[in-house]
């Protein structure tokens, strides 16, 4: 006999800016037409964790349709006590075709028109932060020209 349980809750982790540069495009490949977006910065503010995005981090993205890009980010926050962590950000971005080619023409699209879920893992030998390494979060996302912002929500 099973008995239903609670759903998880959402609880707001933190917000992420990221200063993008231009895409570096390899080209159409057999799964899909990839392109390498390098993270420049940014900055880590929320109820859960404060820092940075360290340069040198990097988006790997297959586009797979005129409507939908696979994501695949890896990055370091520096957090405001000197700690750090490592993100492997994964997730998909849809949206109609015409936002999608706004979206590559470095125009503003509203956020609400497109679909950007992800699923952060994070790693860190830093004590106060263990507790990242065993728990699982969502993300939604925006897009701009310069920057994504991302918010970032741990599974309850």
């Amino acid at each position: 006999m099973s008995t239903a349980q609670t759903p998880p809750a959402l609880e707001h982790l933190a917000t992420l800016n990221v200063q993008v540069g231009p895409p570096e495009e390899v080209g159409d490949t057999p799964f899909g037409r990839r392109r390498i977006i390098p993270l420049l910065g940014g900055t880590v503010s929320g109820p859960k964790i404060h820092g940075r995005i360290l340069p040198g981090g990097a988006d790997y993205q297959s586009i797979v349709s005129s409507t939908c890009a696979e994501i695949h980010a890896r990055y370091i926050i520096e957090t405001t006590d000197g700690e750090r962590i490592y993100v492997e950000n994964t997730g998909i971005r849809t949206g109609s075709a015409e936002d999608v080619a706004a979206l590559a023409r470095g125009e503003n699209v509203d956020p609400d028109r497109l679909y950007f879920r992800t699923h952060p893992r994070f790693e860190t030998a830093a004590q106060r932060w263990l507790w990242l390494n065993t728990h699982l979060f969502v993300g939604t996302g925006a897009r701009y020209p310069d920057r994504v912002e991302l918010h970032f929500y741990v599974i309850r």
